[in-house]
């Protein structure tokens, strides 16, 4: 069925990462989405509504929630499609983002207000009155939630969508839930107990727990969160990977929204690397990264003396004394002025965010570390913070 919707709904489906065809996709979604729940509150409400069941009810209620949540997914997709304008120089991705919150909040509020009823259930027991039709719908709305849950996660890998991971998430706390009311009507019917309230609760419980899971996820992009390990090695290889390029450092990413992402980095190369040599290079990776990857990279240009023998044996020197201090630190740009008294040892620390020793104690340490042979070592650190660890 995924596979018929999308070779009748999405123009050009086999080509996901174009901006439009991915608006198309997450549009179809928004709408089955509707479709699909609107049906099931209608059959539900009725059923739930006959049999006297609050889980039923609740659920149906669910159903209907379900339905805006895929009006606020359609409506994500499509303003998140706008081009960039004056006022929003990126672009307006991001409203993808929230899409996907307002999706999450939702969920939020139906485990609220489910459990606020099963606790009344619980408390102010009625009798339920379970029917052939009560089992049919359940059966159903369990089967057809199952195959949404698919379709999202389906659709939402394919074009990386987070709104669509959290409908997927919904979609089987959906299955779960219903499952739990069917559990509930079997054994009512069955032992002629009333656990109605009870489930109710239970399922609250879930979709709360997985309510909050998706409300970090979505919040993250929004917040400014690192980038992934895996992004991460992919841009360091690449770039180490260009001629002349003896390294990367202080990577920087900026996430936009799904395929609006701006990075910037500095790349260390040989200072008797020509300059108009260099400059080549750089625009060369900046225009491939922009082409292959969809990422808008700035790159600062770092000298690095080669071919010195006192300079390779200063670099291996400072960079074993810091790492005493913590394997996780790291070091760039070092310059050597050597005085007739004394040595500076010009050179910047990157620490990681959650780095427990404060800048200037890490400073006093460092400089601590730095003394051998009889003239005096002067260490001028900076510390940079660490917003993507390139691995090494």
């Amino acid at each position: 069925m995924t596979q018929w919707l999308t070779r009748h709904f999405v123009k050009d489906y086999n080509n996901a990462e174009d901006p439009a065809v991915r608006t198309s996709y997450g549009k179809m979604a928004g709408w089955v989405g509707i479709f699909c729940n609107l049906l099931l509150f209608g059959g539900k409400i009725a059923v739930g509504l006959l049999s006297g069941s609050i889980a039923i009810t609740a659920d149906a209620v669910n159903n209907l929630s379900d339905a805006s949540s895929s009006i606020v997914t359609l409506l994500g997709f499509k303003l998140a499609a706008k081009p960039a304008d004056n006022e929003h120089p990126f672009g307006h991705a991001r409203i993808e983002y929230i899409a996907g919150l307002a999706v999450a909040v939702m969920v939020l509020v139906i485990g609220i207000e489910l459990g606020k009823s099963s606790l009344d259930k619980i408390i102010n027991p009625t009798p339920v009155s379970f029917t052939v039709w009560s089992y049919g719908v359940l059966v159903f709305s369990i089967l057809l939630k199952a195959w949404m849950a698919v379709f999202n996660r389906s659709i939402g890998k394919k074009i990386d969508s987070t709104t669509l991971e959290a409908t997927f998430a919904d979609s089987r706390n959906d299955v779960i839930a219903t499952g739990v009311v069917l559990v509930a009507a079997v054994f009512a019917g069955v032992t002629g107990i009333n656990i109605d309230g009870w489930m109710g609760l239970a399922v609250a419980a879930f979709i709360l727990y997985s309510g909050i899971g998706l409300v970090k996820d979505t919040l993250n992009p929004l917040l400014g969160e690192a980038p992934s390990p895996e992004l991460v090695k992919y841009v360091d290889d690449k770039i180490s990977g260009y001629p002349g390029v003896l390294g990367t450092h202080d990577l920087i990413v900026h996430d936009y929204g799904p395929g609006r992402q701006f990075a910037s980095a500095h790349v260390e190369m040989s200072s008797k690397q020509d300059v108009l040599v260099a400059h080549d290079i750089i625009d060369n990776i900046e225009q491939d990264f922009l082409d292959e990857d969809n990422i808008h990279l700035i790159i600062h240009y770092d000298p690095i003396v080669t071919g010195d023998a006192q300079m390779d044996d200063a670099r291996n020197w400072v960079i074993k004394k810091i790492t005493e201090i913590d394997p996780s630190l790291t070091m760039h740009d070092l310059r050597l002025v050597d005085g007739p008294t004394h040595t500076n040892y010009v050179f910047d620390v990157v620490v990681p965010a959650d780095f427990a020793i404060d800048d200037e104690e890490l400073k006093e340490k460092i400089q601590q570390k730095m003394q051998r042979g009889k003239k005096p070592i002067y260490t001028v650190v900076t510390i940079d913070k660490s917003y993507a660890a390139i691995p090494k």
